[in-house]
């Protein structure tokens, strides 16, 4: 019996690679989509870290243990009495599991709309031939099937500390993170970047005491230094304990939790000993299983694929995209590619702008920019010209009770382009678009300055911002 034939294969189902899938099938091709995550019943789970153990899930708790917080300590100035208080962690924890399954079948919905094949198992390369290269599916029913194109989008995986593994149950990766049955009293992260922030944000508000371990001597080191300043500040004072210039030298896994010696930045010895330990330390390339050898597909010393500007690999007709390739590791990114390659394949432009990849923290307040930092535009000389606005001027924020930091805009000193957007505040991530757009159409800061904004929104700060960029904010 011969082989199922495909125009397009995508061996991975996270944001690049069912985005990638309905794309290629939307531009006529024939197209399969391999992907092995299960639910806790062993079906299919499409979405990817992302939907099963990420963004998604994170963003249901942080929801959650932001409306647990309001509720204990912000509606009594609104007129809302409460008394006994209390938090069901497990009915949180099943929210978060619903909201899951529903983008879960949102995808499996998707697949079949578009008249894309999906295979539940683990893909991986057989061999070049056929019509192009076959793969075999690992599952339930293993099968091997041929592509004349394929598209990895196999994403990353959680990176541990040396000799500690993961087990799921005092040391925690983000998967573990999310699925702590209950409040810890002490919780230690390692690691200050967005995991680590977002996780300690979401069980200090519940109880916890959170103290995050930065190997660092600088706070969230990417973003803009005005941000990271005011940041620290804010989550200093919510209760967060963080330590930076931190040097991990041990870590003990024992029956009752978890000890950590390290040497703080004086150069002193320390222990912290917690219940519960996230490690943060970043992510490193999946491509366990994948068999690349088998076709003599290129990885790089880091286990990423190998590509060029346009996603494509070292070997003919085969593309990579997202966390398991070079550049940022973003789910908005990966989707960005996926399109990019399936509209490649298909003779067409695919777009996708590095300098125009926004990125946001779901803290209170968020986090969120686009384009360079002012030390960034420093360290290259170029001339510039700053302007910001606080949301305590702004009528909107005052209304809604959050009135924590400000909008930042960097443009260039001659041409007034927008360079760089900054923000920290309420709706953050909501707010970044628009600097975006205006990114993309290569805007100056005056155009952002003459466009009338609703009032009264939050938006009105991005137009404040601009307007502070040349000396004219009105409300400040």
């Amino acid at each position: 019996m011969s082989n199922k034939q495909f125009d397009v294969v995508v061996i991975g189902g996270g944001p690049g690679g069912y985005i990638a899938a309905i794309r290629a099938a939307q531009l006529g091709f024939n197209t399969a989509c391999i992907d092995e995550w299960k639910n806790a019943k062993g079906g299919p789970a499409p979405g990817g870290t992302c939907t099963n153990v990420g963004c998604i899930p994170s963003k249901a708790l942080l929801q959650s243990s932001e409306h647990y917080e309001q509720a204990g300590h912000h509606f009594a100035e609104h007129g809302i009495s409460l008394s006994n208080l209390s938090m069901d962690v497990a009915k949180m924890l099943a929210r978060k599991d619903a909201v899951v399954k529903q983008n879960n079948e949102g995808i499996l919905y998707l697949f079949k709309k578009n008249k894309v094949t999906f295979f539940h198992g683990r893909g991986s390369f057989v061999k070049a031939g056929g019509i192009g290269y076959e793969l075999k599916v690992s599952g339930a029913n293993e099968e091997v099937i041929e592509a004349r194109h394929v598209i990895v989008a196999t994403g990353s995986n959680a990176r541990a500390l040396p000799g500690v593994p993961f087990d799921e149950q005092n040391v925690l990766s983000n998967d573990g993170a999310l699925r702590i049955p209950e409040v810890p009293k002490k919780l230690g992260v390692i690691g200050s970047g967005v995991i680590g922030l977002e996780m300690g944000s979401v069980w200090r508000r519940l109880g916890a005491d959170v103290t995050i371990l930065e190997a660092l001597p600088t706070f969230l080191g990417a973003a803009d230094e005005q941000v990271a300043k005011e940041a620290l500040k804010v989550f200093t004072k919510q209760g967060l304990k963080i330590q930076l210039g931190v040097k991990v030298n041990e870590v003990k896994n024992g029956a009752k939790g978890v000890t950590v010696s390290y040497t703080d930045a004086k150069g002193e010895a320390q222990t912290l000993e917690v219940d519960k330990l996230i490690v943060s330390i970043g992510r490193v390339p999946n491509t366990n299983g994948l068999n690349p050898e088998a076709v003599g597909l290129k990885l790089d010393e880091r286990g990423a694929i190998v590509v060029d500007d346009q996603c494509r690999t070292n070997l003919p007709n085969v593309w990579a995209v997202g966390d398991v390739v070079r550049g940022p590791m973003l789910a908005h990114k990966a989707e960005e590619e996926g399109v990019a390659v399936a509209e490649r394949i298909a003779g067409q432009h695919g777009h996708v702008n590095f300098d125009t990849i926004p990125w946001v923290i779901y803290t209170s307040p968020e986090i969120a920019w686009v384009g360079k930092t002012e030390q960034q535009l420093k360290a290259e000389g170029r001339a510039y010209k700053a302007g910001s606005f606080p949301f305590m001027a702004n009528g909107r924020a005052r209304a809604l009770g959050d009135t924590t930091g400000f909008v930042k805009f960097l443009a260039d000193a001659k041409t007034d382009e927008i360079l760089g957007v900054h923000i920290i505040g309420p709706y953050a991530s909501e707010l970044i678009a628009e600097s975006v757009v205006a990114m993309e159409f290569k805007a100056s800061a005056e155009d952002i300055a003459r466009i009338c904004h609703a009032h009264p929104s939050l938006s009105e700060a991005t137009k404040e911002a601009a307007l502070a960029v040349d000396k004219r904010t009105l409300n400040f």
